[in-house]
């Protein structure tokens, strides 16, 4: 065992060491140049390594990390340090008003911080430090962290409510401070966080209990205990016991109180064994006894106090309630130098703790004691002490209980009023309601009838302008369709004949080169021709002239086509099959132009009563909505109005990155 404690020892010491070590190394990097981000990341570790060890070292080094981030830019982990100081700042260095003037130096900068968990946390935290020297500035932050958390930090939201309603429980603005206890208790019941539920709740009882209120604390713990039986929390329900004890023992039900410490006791076993619970528990047990005139008791008690000295917590608080205990024991015992001992480490104690009511018990102990003793000065002066202590702690639960019933009074008379108010428009609404009846179903009519009267008008004329526009856009087409046959025909007969007698010529003087030139020249007025006017319709029919420019636009571009084409000659007129022609031809258009396809098929089905097209590519796809509002898009446009020209429907199903598929349906006549 002791070879084990050495080895344990040991290791410890070498941790201890190489912790020591690694923090003085960063430290010295430090005194180095570095460039601001390198500086930054040496920053961080060591203030990752002095969190736990050296505040000082921790404070000092986070106010430098934060003054260099807010000079890079890095506002975001600038807030990120001032929430991690605030603690440190506060609580163990004393400095409330420094942790309130560094997160405001951050929070100058809130329009650059986008994470709401900062910016709500940055005021979270800062009404903590408020809380030690401002309770409205405490209460206002605590306010703006639930303005400015998102929709995501329902729980952060819930510690805001938590935390302002104890700065209203200080402020003695209890009506506030319930409100905001139930709202934090209804977050956390959502998040089915049950301990932080009950911790919402212990607000409201420690509300009540320390003004004086008991029976309304006594109510609310009770409903606590019947919860935290219900969720099975047994690690909470001794000290909820004790407290139920102590606060029916401050309304003289000696009864209850000692039917409540027994259950305390009961409970014990899922507390730590030297937990400040089970000390106070045992320690509140002692004196009862003491107080029952029943000392014979107090053994198994005495005996756990004895055991804890030897080997318990020495925290603070713990030291309190122990000496506490034993300061009353001893006197009753009659070893008054002993209990003087004890009432002296117990007011030490509580002052370090600031607890009131421990050190206005030490006073009153201590001045029993003196006077036994016959220094009777000193005697006199603790005795004044509590007396002093005693008539602030009374003046103010008085102030507060009156504030409290004052609360009451208002929230009562203002809802008085609004009952009045209500009662009156109520009132007034009974009396105008057949009026309005009939004025709104006159009203309704007259509506009714104007809108009908608008609405045929309006339909009769959209009806007309749509006519009016298909008409027009047919009309335009087929003309756009003439002019083309006129410009392919004449490209055709006219500039095409005149190059082949160019291109005779140049074989006669057998010039190969220039030759050369008026063949591309001829194939490209050919090709102008041919994507003017198809006259592959008339001399191969639709099938195979759909077959030609699909075998075309396969031989000579990048995209791989692949057809299943049945034969429809002969189910269109002259025109249709133009139109049909066309919208094929603008759709692999659009395809080359802007899908980036590699792969395209198409399909044409002869059905029994319509012809289906249907054509795939895997290329990037659109938003046809856009496209179709886009006004450039004018192939969309063209190849609708085709199809309307047609009395055909037209569907388009496309992902964007998942290619696109044009469906048409022709109807036969």
């Amino acid at each position: 065992m002791f070879r084990s404690f050495i080895c344990l020892l040991i290791c410890s010491l070498s941790f201890s060491c190489a912790l020591a070590q690694e923090l003085n190394d960063y430290l010295l990097q430090l005194q180095t140049t570095l460039s601001d981000n390198e500086r930054l990341v040496v920053l961080d570790s060591i203030l990752s390594k002095s969190r736990q060890s050296d505040p000082e070292l921790f404070v000092e080094h986070s106010l430098e990390y934060i003054t260099l981030a807010k000079e890079v830019g890095d506002y975001e982990a600038a807030a990120k340090k001032a929430m991690n100081l605030q603690s440190p700042l506060t609580f163990v260095l004393k400095n409330p008003h420094k942790a309130v003037s560094t997160i405001t130096g951050v929070l100058s900068h809130k329009y650059k911080i986008k994470d709401s968990f900062l910016l709500g946390g940055l005021y979270l935290k800062r009404g903590g430090a408020h809380f030690q020297i401002n309770l409205n500035k405490a209460i206002e932050d605590y306010g703006l962290a639930l303005k400015n958390f998102g929709e995501d930090d329902v729980v952060h939201k819930a510690d805001a409510y938590l935390f302002r309603g104890q700065a209203y429980s200080s402020a003695a603005d209890f009506i506030a401070a319930g409100s905001d206890f139930n709202m934090a208790y209804h977050l956390y019941e959502s998040l089915e966080d049950f301990e932080y539920m009950l911790h919402a709740q212990q607000g409201n009882i420690n509300m009540f209990s320390k003004n004086g209120f008991y029976e309304k604390a006594l109510e609310a713990r009770e409903k606590r205990i019947n919860k935290l039986v219900e969720l099975d929390l047994k690690q909470y329900l001794a000290s909820a016991y004790y407290n139920q004890a102590v606060d029916y023992g401050k309304t003289g039900d000696k009864k209850k109180e000692f039917e409540l410490l027994q259950l305390a006791v009961d409970h014990l076993e899922y507390q730590r064994r030297f937990s400040p619970t089970s000390l106070a528990i045992h320690g509140e047990l002692i004196e009862y006894y003491l107080r029952a005139n029943q000392p014979e008791k107090i053994g198994p008690h005495l005996d756990f106090l004895n055991t804890w000295k030897e080997g318990g917590d020495s925290d603070l608080f713990s030291k309190m309630l122990y000496h506490s205990s034993m300061a009353n024991y001893e006197e009753h015992e009659g070893n008054l130098e002993e209990a003087l001992w004890h009432a002296q480490e117990q007011l030490t104690s509580s002052e370090a703790l600031g607890i009131e009511e421990s050190i206005m018990s030490s006073h009153q102990t201590l001045g029993k004691l003196y006077t036994r003793l016959g220094d009777y000065q000193k005697g006199v002066e603790n005795q004044s002490a509590y007396i002093a202590l005693q008539d602030s702690l009374f003046n103010r639960n008085n102030a507060n209980a009156l504030a409290y019933y004052q609360t009451l009074y208002e929230a009562e008379k203002k809802e008085k009023q609004l009952v009045e108010k209500n009662t009156n428009i109520k009132l007034l609404e009974s009396n105008n309601r057949a009026f309005k009846r009939q004025m709104f179903f006159v009203s309704l009519a007259t509506l009714f009838l104007f809108g009908v009267v608008i609405l045929f008008r309006n339909r009769k004329h959209l009806t007309q302008k749509k006519r009016l526009q298909e008409r027009f856009s047919q009309e335009l087409l087929v003309s756009q369709e003439n002019e083309r046959k006129r410009i392919s025909k004449d490209l055709h007969d006219g500039i095409g004949q005149r190059l082949l007698l160019i291109k005779n010529k140049l074989i006669q003087k057998k010039d190969e080169d220039t030759k050369w030139m008026v063949d591309t020249a001829i194939d490209e007025v050919r090709a102008i021709s041919r994507d003017l006017h198809p006259f592959q319709l008339q001399e191969m029919g639709l099938t195979r002239a759909l077959e030609h420019s699909i075998s075309q636009i396969d031989e000579n571009t990048s995209l791989f086509i692949t057809s299943e084409i049945d034969n429809i000659d002969n189910l269109f007129n002259r025109e249709q099959e133009v139109n049909i022609y066309r919208i094929v031809q603008e759709t692999f258009n659009n395809i080359l132009k802007h899908a980036k396809a590699e792969a395209s098929r198409i399909s044409v089905k002869n059905l029994s009563n319509q012809v289906i097209i249907s054509i795939k590519d895997n290329g990037i796809g659109f938003e046809f909505t856009e496209k179709l509002n886009d006004v450039k898009s004018l192939g969309l446009k063209t190849i609708m109005e085709r199809t309307k020209f047609l009395n055909g429907q037209m569907r388009v199903h496309s992902v964007k990155n998942n290619g696109t598929v044009l469906e048409f349906q022709f109807p036969l006549a």
